[in-house]
């Protein structure tokens, strides 16, 4: 199968999953991208089941509200069943490098109040050390200098984020991302707690210390369910 036909195929599985696993009357968390886009096109089918849906960014609310699905502002919900949402890299603990749709924070937020972090992604995204993948790191515009020189010191190469026309990408929230190539991650939990502290930094895209509990795996063979542990 290609690539999207897997997408497709671990957006249905994961509609099937939250059928299964949440009340009718839920509000489900919905992460950013294009295989969270997959997940919310076989979430339309079941629409009436739920209540609606906390979302992660401006254009996975636009897809929503275009099936339909009532969109709730997360001051206004008190708890998560399920958030499900992709990753450009998952590891065997769990832990996931997000952001390449530029979506990390909210999708940080959402995930935080979730019972459940349901990841779904094509089997390429699993990876034995993460890294491969730039880590991105939403940054207040003023810190790009100071936040790229800490990021350059541990050994990684800070790339801007820019626009097709050169101009700095701005995220939902009005911040700057950088792209940190060359890293190596091998203590995801103390790294994202040490990029984190720095001033001028709103997130990295590392989920490391709240992790995936259940991803659903797109391989040639079907879609392979991975249990982790609670992170």
């Amino acid at each position: 199968m290609t690539q999207d036909e897997l997408k497709q195929l671990v957006g249905r599985a994961a509609a099937d999953y939250v059928r299964a696993q949440v009340p009718e009357g839920a509000v489900v968390g919905v992460g950013t991208g294009s295989t969270a886009n997959c997940f919310i096109d076989a979430l339309a089918a079941d629409k009436a089941r739920y209540r609606g849906a906390v979302s992660s960014s401006e254009a996975t609310t636009a897809r929503l509200k275009a099936h339909g699905i009532a969109v709730f502002d997360l001051n206004d919900v008190d708890s998560l069943s399920v958030y499900v949402d992709g990753a450009d890299e998952i590891n065997a603990a769990g832990h996931m490098i997000k952001g390449g749709g530029g979506a990390l924070t909210r999708e940080k937020i959402v995930a935080s109040v979730a019972d459940q972090f349901v990841c779904i992604a094509d089997a390429s995204k699993l990876v034995e050390a993460m890294g491969a993948f730039p880590l991105p790191v939403e940054i207040i515009p003023m810190a790009q200098a100071v936040v790229g020189r800490r990021l350059a010191a541990l050994g990684g190469q800070p790339v801007l984020r820019l626009k097709a026309d050169g101009s700095p990408y701005i995220t939902d929230n009005g911040n700057w991302i950088i792209d940190v190539k060359g890293l190596r991650i091998v203590d995801a939990v103390g790294l994202e707690a040490q990029i984190n502290d720095w001033p001028g930094v709103v997130t990295v895209g590392l989920f490391a210390r709240r992790g995936a509990n259940v991803c659903l795996l797109g391989t040639e063979h079907g879609v392979e369910r991975i249990d982790y542990s609670a992170s």
